[in-house]
């Protein structure tokens, strides 16, 4: 079976967006787990942006992508995570 060619170069800078319910926990357990798969992991990049009605936050972390397997054990991780409703 032939190897699936990538549409990613890595490394690169790949972002990530994740949603969610917007609680006090919630960006701090994002970035934890931002920081766990990518150790040069850069904080001040990350962007916040909260629904209209304040209920949920969306964040965007920008990733510091090396391999096709880190990105979808993160994306596993986010996603089952459970103050996440979302990941794109």
């Amino acid at each position: 079976m032939a190897e699936e060619k990538s549409l990613i170069e890595y490394p690169s800078l790949f972002p990530i967006k994740v949603m969610g319910k917007s609680v006090p926990e919630y960006l701090p357990a994002i970035l934890h787990i931002a920081h766990q798969f990518d150790p040069i992991f850069d904080e001040s990049q990350v962007e916040q942006r909260p629904s209209k009605d304040g209920n949920y936050l969306g964040i965007t972390l920008p990733i510091n992508a090396t391999s096709r397997e880190q990105l979808d054990e993160l994306y596993r991780t986010l996603s089952t995570h459970p103050l996440v409703s979302m990941v794109l």
